[in-house]
């Protein structure tokens, strides 16, 4: 129960409703008693009115006599069924109230869980998978809502039900409520264990379903592939070994299942006739009314669900700890990127980077290795390297995704750890490597920066990133939909509609990471030829395998093997004829090349 009470602060919050249950379920209950004894009271009146009915017939007053009683037991009629009405009123309250609240708590911890996500760093989503971050705020809350909602009804029914029924059996008899009761812990236990078993064969099929969803959805992801290497009856075969393993499952569960009802059934079929046997010989001893007997016999009843649901209940709970435990353990996740003096002056764009090394936490590579530079507001630096040379990582930094694990980063001659976080990015428009694009709109992708974003805004942004007209050639304009991960563009349309976000938050600083590498190189020029425009008073970050994307920039730096191995502008850097001017040299003939074949 531990993990469990972490919960205890949301059911202080909904107290009210919580104490309210209780009331009406303490209310429900005494219903629920009433009309047990009513009906032990109408079969001792039947059973003595009958003995005495024959005299009364024979005096010649039977028609009389007979209207009186059959008046009596309609009163015990009408009594009963206001009971059960009363029941049926309270029981709906109980829900109203209880279930109510687990639905609240739900709302409040899926937040919870959810801002906590929005917060935490970009290492947290580097070593936990995406599948795992939403079965914790899907599958192991509803686990939870499990426990607050019918886990704490049925467990307060049970805590309450109990002493008052049982405390009215052996007020009217001890012997009979000993042996009514004999079979009910026999219930509960195997219930338990029945339970457990469901339990055991559920979470195998939910894993078995969860790996035959990852297995559709990649097929659908990647059905290009699939077509293109002729493995679609490959892919049908695979489908159906996973379905075959999923419906083996299934099958099993359901054999657990059909255990359930014909169990309680059994047990509560020996509880009613070890009543009516020893009920039957104490009547016959004259110790007890028939009534007692159907009393008895309605109680066992009333005790069967409640027994059986302690099982039932106990089950709930376990899960809810496990999946608790596991909530828990994002929740207690700790944040190491925060603002050491929360900051919020404005930002000119000047950036130094003295003496920076960078280990990711999560793998152990040394992505930067004593790197330095500095660019003043205003300028553009480029940088350039091969794949794996630390480029992104720098871009990382910048935004504070990360903090360096040596060395230090300034903006404006601040530390950049003083910033507010959220300020900070604010005033860095960011062009990501891999595209990511909303399944909306394009215009509100555009704005997905902007506070207060304006049509005027929107298409300038797409005019400087040069994907204007294509805009305007679909359709419906800036409001056609994309489709997921912006599949319904092309890869470079859909680079380009980046950049127009990153350009309509009008940052200070602009980080391009890589981002002209789907477009062919005249709509690169188009583009860089657009942002000069963008880049004139702003300090701008362009990174690149390609030389061609950063010879505009007013200091480049050349990475390799996350070190620093040559600076300068595009002019000393060719003179030098070092790296840079080897790559410079091999992708313009690779240009040349390529068009004398097309041509």
């Amino acid at each position: 129960m531990k993990p469990l009470w972490r919960l205890n602060k949301y059911l202080y919050k909904y107290k009210g409703l919580l104490l309210l249950g209780i009331f009406f379920t303490v209310i429900s209950n005494i219903f629920v008693i009433i009309p047990a004894q009513l009906v032990r009271l109408a079969i001792d009146y039947v059973v003595e009115s009958f003995s005495i009915f024959k005299p009364i017939q024979l005096g010649g007053m039977g028609d009389l006599a007979q209207e009186v009683f059959l008046k009596f037991v309609l009163v015990f009629g009408v009594l009963i069924l206001i009971m059960a009405l009363l029941r049926g009123f309270f029981l709906f309250l109980i829900r109203q109230t209880i279930i109510i609240m687990s639905r609240r708590v739900e709302y409040d911890l899926k937040n919870e869980i959810f801002e906590k996500y929005q917060n935490l760093p970009l290492s947290f989503y580097r070593k936990n998978s995406t599948g795992d971050l939403m079965a914790r705020i899907t599958e192991d809350v509803s686990r939870v809502r499990m426990y607050l909602g019918p886990a704490i009804m049925y467990g307060l029914n049970l805590l309450i039900l109990f002493p008052l029924v049982i405390s009215y059996m052996v007020m009217v008899n001890p012997q009979l409520t000993l042996y009514s009761l004999l079979p009910l812990p026999v219930l509960s236990i195997s219930i338990y264990f029945v339970n457990n078993l469901i339990n055991e064969r559920s979470e195998k099929i939910q894993r078995s379903l969860s790996g035959l969803s990852t297995f559709v959805q990649e097929a659908f992801s990647g059905i290009r592939v699939l077509k293109a290497f002729v493995r679609e009856k490959d892919s049908v075969r695979d489908f159906a070994t996973a379905s075959e393993d999923y419906k083996d499952k299934s099958i099993r569960l359901t054999k657990v299942n059909a255990l359930f009802f014909p169990l309680i059934m059994a047990l509560v079929g020996i509880s009613t006739i070890l009543t009516v046997y020893i009920g039957g010989l104490q009547v016959i001893n004259g110790e007890i009314g028939y009534g007692v007997i159907a009393e008895f016999i309605l109680y066992v009843n009333m005790l069967t669900w409640p027994v059986t649901s302690l099982g039932w209940v106990t089950s709930i709970v376990q899960r809810a700890a496990a999946s608790q435990t596991r909530i828990n353990e994002f929740l207690d996740e700790k944040n190491d990127i925060q603002s050491a003096k929360d900051l919020e002056v404005p930002i000119h764009g000047k950036i130094t980077v003295r003496d920076v090394t960078f280990i990711y936490p999560d793998s152990g590579v040394k992505a930067l290795d004593h790197v330095s530079f500095e660019i003043q507001a205003g300028q553009t630096l480029g940088i350039i390297g091969t794949t794996g040379s630390g480029k992104s990582t720098i871009a990382n930094l910048l935004m504070r995704m990360y903090d360096p694990s040596s060395g230090e980063i300034l903006i404006d001659d601040k530390p950049i750890q003083d910033f507010n976080i959220s300020f900070l990015r604010k005033n860095i428009g960011y062009v990501p490597q891999d595209v990511f694009l909303f399944s909306d709109t394009i215009a509100n992708n555009i704005s997905f920066g902007v506070d207060q974003p304006n049509d005027e805004l929107i298409q300038q942004a797409a005019r400087d990133a040069d994907v204007y007209q294509n805009i305007v050639d679909f359709p419906k304009g800036f409001d056609t939909m994309l489709g997921e991960r912006g599949i319904t563009l092309s890869g470079g349309q859909k680079q380009r509609v980046s950049i127009a976000r990153a350009i309509a938050k009008e940052p200070q600083i602009l980080i391009l990471d890589d981002c002209l590498s789907a477009v062919d190189t005249k709509t690169e020029n188009s583009i860089l030829n657009a942002l000069k425009k963008i880049m004139k008073d702003r300090t701008s970050v362009i990174i690149s395998h390609r030389v061609s994307s950063a010879k505009l920039a007013d200091h480049i730096i050349v990475l390799d093997d996350g070190k620093v191995i040559e600076h300068g502008n595009h002019q000393t850097l060719m003179d030098q004829k070092g790296t840079y001017a080897e790559l410079y040299e091999k992708q313009t003939q690779a240009g040349e090349s390529v068009e004398t074949e097309l041509e």
